[in-house]
């Protein structure tokens, strides 16, 4: 991407974008495991639509950013400076980290809160080949009584439950779709 790319991509209307890509994103903590849609960015590759969306929502100046694996690129760094001015940072600091499942690893870098601050942890964005509600059963706030979400690490994901009120907090994407898996979320395998 040249620097003239870094510029575009971001939400066409900015006010009503970030508006419906925020409320896409809130809502889909709120109901764990229901996928939704979240448009209106167009970030550089490697970063799918929702995702970008996520970052053009959910970070600014005093947010870092960890950025892994292939997301940790000129093209992506750049777009990511120009639309918010997050400041890139390794793992143990971030407020917010984006990358796929794999890159992303090991979890234990990234912050889980303390007793006294457990909302002083990180969110981790995940990027997706597939989001589909089967797989891994859900259960906890939120949900009526079960939901399904493909979770690339079911066992993982079920310890971090055990943490609560500390752990980190999940946006799964794909294309222009998202869901999310709080901490609160009980999570067994299918």
């Amino acid at each position: 991407m040249t620097q003239a790319g870094h510029f575009s991509g971001g939400f066409g209307v900015p006010p009503i974008d970030a508006a419906h890509a925020f409320r896409a994103a809130m809502t889909a903590m709120a109901r764990p495991g229901e996928i939704r849609q979240i448009a209106g960015a167009t970030p550089p590759a490697p970063l799918s639509a929702a995702a970008g969306a996520l970052i053009l929502t959910l970070c600014d100046a005093d947010t870092v950013l960890h950025l892994a694996g292939d997301a940790d690129c000129a093209a992506v760094r750049g777009w990511v400076a120009f639309h918010t001015g997050a400041p890139l940072g390794q793992a143990a600091e971030a407020d917010f980290a984006l990358g796929t499942w794999e890159a992303l690893q090991p979890l234990d870098r990234f912050r889980i809160g303390t007793p006294d601050y457990p909302d002083r942890s990180a969110t981790l964005i995940v990027e997706r080949i597939a989001l589909e509600a089967r797989g891994a059963t859900l259960r906890g706030p939120g949900i009526r009584e079960t939901a399904r979400l493909n979770l690339p690490d079911p066992a993982v994901l079920a310890r971090n439950a055990t943490r609560f009120p500390l752990g980190f907090d999940c946006f799964f994407t794909c294309g222009d779709r998202v869901a999310a898996l709080p901490r609160s979320t009980h999570v067994s395998e299918g």
